[in-house]
């Protein structure tokens, strides 16, 4: 069974999701081979990986510089297009665009199943079997799926010898530079600056007063969090699944509920309807169904907006990257402009999360959310160190949260997790150490053990 592992360079290493990817790839098959996109300089981080046995081409012309996912995909589905293969799999998402859209969209481009957020996966006879973040998928090869980080990528034999890694440009991949590079790709980013939102004043107290200030907030009355006041909105925008129709009054006159469907059906309606704006949740769905859509329609598609904005005609999206560091300001030049929105999820007045700091107490968290009556949460280090499920995470990959109170405990204060709490009434960091970022977009902290 041959086995085609997509891999992207990140800062001059090998993207973690990748990594996964690509162990996962191992351990079902001896023929694996791997393809990657970038500059000359990614060939120094890839040849290694033919140590692990791999087959590995590199994807790289000045042509191709500045291209969004779309165009992304393209170039990659050009190049597998010519090689014979039974599975492809890919990292979840990269961790500088957080996207997780080139999987979903390569798959729609090649015609093949799809099956994204791996956790493990088998192969048996001519389907592949997936434990995904959410259930237990099977799909008939050849397919495409995307993997979680949950595999450590082996270390190679101390007897193995470094082989040479292919290049193509496009002299060998003939692409359409029409749908190619900058010029090629229907997102643009606008401006990019660094990610502040979301700062508070914190008020140190003791872990005695934190029963007492819990039962005075709950008793006051929710804060009202005004959306922000749109002069000039659009005539009309879909809004794909209920979650997003608030998401969508607020820039529009008019919203049209589509009602959530293959990603076929809905490409299908958009074809024939032609709507210039379509907003889906950014959640699994709608991260798996969003870039299929897209990518049949042959328009861009902005990830996980926490703010939108028009002219009246154009859609403009704000989304956090490189993990949530700086927040860009982008446009679709190609209709309909899509975007997946972050809303938020929860019905709890109180939500407690953990984070790794805490990874050894979990029971203490759990029986402090009885006590209070809370929803549990979590970051991402708690998750990906499988502790608490996936659908309780919390941040730029999990669910935005809006409660009375949240009560972070051993949260460190990511940027991916921060802008996703912005929204509560109230938030209390429980945390040792007193320099610890959460504390600064905290109402209240308590510094120490829980």
């Amino acid at each position: 069974m041959k086995i085609l592992v997509c891999a992207k360079v990140i800062d001059g290493e090998l993207n973690p999701f990748d990594e996964s990817a690509l162990e996962c790839a191992l351990t079902l098959s001896n023929d694996v081979a791997v393809i990657s996109m970038g500059p000359p300089s990614c060939e120094n981080v890839l040849k290694p990986l033919t140590r692990l046995g791999s087959k590995v081409t590199l994807i790289c012309d000045n042509l191709y510089a500045g291209s969004d996912t779309l165009a992304t995909a393209y170039i990659l589905a050009t190049a597998i297009k010519k090689e014979k293969y039974d599975l492809i799999l890919c990292g979840r998402q990269s961790i500088d665009g957080d996207t997780a859209q080139v999987g979903p969209m390569l798959s729609q481009m090649l015609g093949i199943p799809l099956i994204t957020n791996a956790l493990s996966v088998k192969v048996k006879g001519k389907n592949v079997y997936a434990e995904t973040r959410m259930s237990d998928e099977k799909a008939m090869l050849p397919s495409l799926i995307t993997v979680e980080r949950g595999y450590v990528l082996r270390f190679p034999s101390i007897f193995s010898k470094t082989g040479n890694v292919n290049v193509f440009d496009n002299s060998i991949l003939c692409c359409n530079l029409e749908k190619c590079g900058f010029s090629g790709s229907p997102t643009k980013v606008l401006q990019t600056f660094e990610n502040e939102h979301g700062k508070r004043k914190c008020k140190f107290i003791s872990m005695e007063d934190l029963f007492p200030l819990i039962e005075r907030l709950i008793s006051a009355n929710h804060i009202d969090k005004k959306t922000k006041d749109v002069s000039k909105k659009l005539k009309s925008v879909w809004a794909v699944g209920e979650e997003v129709v608030e998401k969508a009054k607020e820039i529009s006159e008019e919203v049209v509920l589509i009602e959530k469907s293959t990603p076929k059906i809905i490409a299908s309606k958009a074809k024939k309807e032609k709507p210039d704006v379509i907003l889906w949740n950014a959640d699994l769905w709608g991260r798996k169904t969003a870039p299929q859509v897209a990518a049949t329609l042959d328009t861009g598609l902005c990830a996980d907006c926490t703010m939108l904005e028009t002219d009246g005609e154009n859609l403009i999206m704000y989304r956090p990257a490189r993990s949530g560091n700086i927040i860009a300001k982008i446009m679709c030049v190609k209709k309909p402009q899509m975007a997946t929105v972050r809303t938020r999820t929860e019905s709890s007045d109180i939500i407690v999360a953990g984070g790794k700091g805490i990874a050894d107490k979990i029971e203490k968290m759990y029986e402090l959310a009885k006590k209070l009556g809370a929803e549990i949460g979590a970051s991402r280090g708690l998750v990906d160190m499988d502790k608490i499920p996936y659908n309780k995470q919390i941040g730029l990959t999990g669910k935005t949260i809006s409660p009375k109170v949240y009560i972070a405990i051993g949260i460190s204060g990511a940027v991916q997790h921060t802008c996703a709490v912005e929204g509560a009434d109230t938030i209390i960091a429980i945390n040792p150490d007193k320099n610890a970022r959460i504390f600064e977009y905290a109402d209240y902290g308590i510094i120490g053990c829980f």
